[in-house]
């Protein structure tokens, strides 16, 4: 796949009270939720459902590494986007991704999740990412 062409997508949120820690901003924990929720999102839409590849082809494909970096705080009620776009999927697939007000765009957090394909129940590691998910992965 061109890097033109990343397949990617965004998932709009309002943040909820639920969210929020004692000093009335989102802890910084609820990130990686929003992170997975756009993650879901852009493999559901590329045909990917990691549950159902475990349950039929015994591939696991388990978070490895996590990155973040808070920029600015999101407050109750802030309307906001999390971009999730796949950056590699040949030998582990990463996503990055970019939390961003809907108000003026601004970056409030970016992200990075690095996942690796494992056989079940042998728990070994494979060292490419099986073909059929690479492809609908754009790679």
């Amino acid at each position: 796949m061109g890097k033109d062409t990343k397949k990617s997508c965004e998932v709009l949120f309002t943040v909820p009270f639920h969210d929020l820690d004692p000093m009335q901003m989102v802890w910084h924990g609820n990130y990686f939720k929003y992170f997975e929720v756009a993650r879901s999102t852009l493999f559901a839409r590329a045909g990917v459902d990691l549950f159902r590849y475990f349950k039929e082809k015994n591939c696991l494909f388990p978070i490895v590494k996590t990155t973040t970096k808070h920029v600015a705080s999101l407050e109750y009620q802030d309307e906001f986007k999390c971009i999730a776009t796949v950056v590699e999927a040949e030998y582990k697939i990463v996503v990055d991704f970019q939390v961003r007000l809907l108000r003026n765009n601004r970056l409030c957090a970016k992200g990075r999740t690095e996942q690796v394909a494992v056989k079940y129940p042998e728990k070994e590691i494979l060292f490419e990412i099986p073909k059929d998910v690479r492809e609908a992965l754009g790679f």
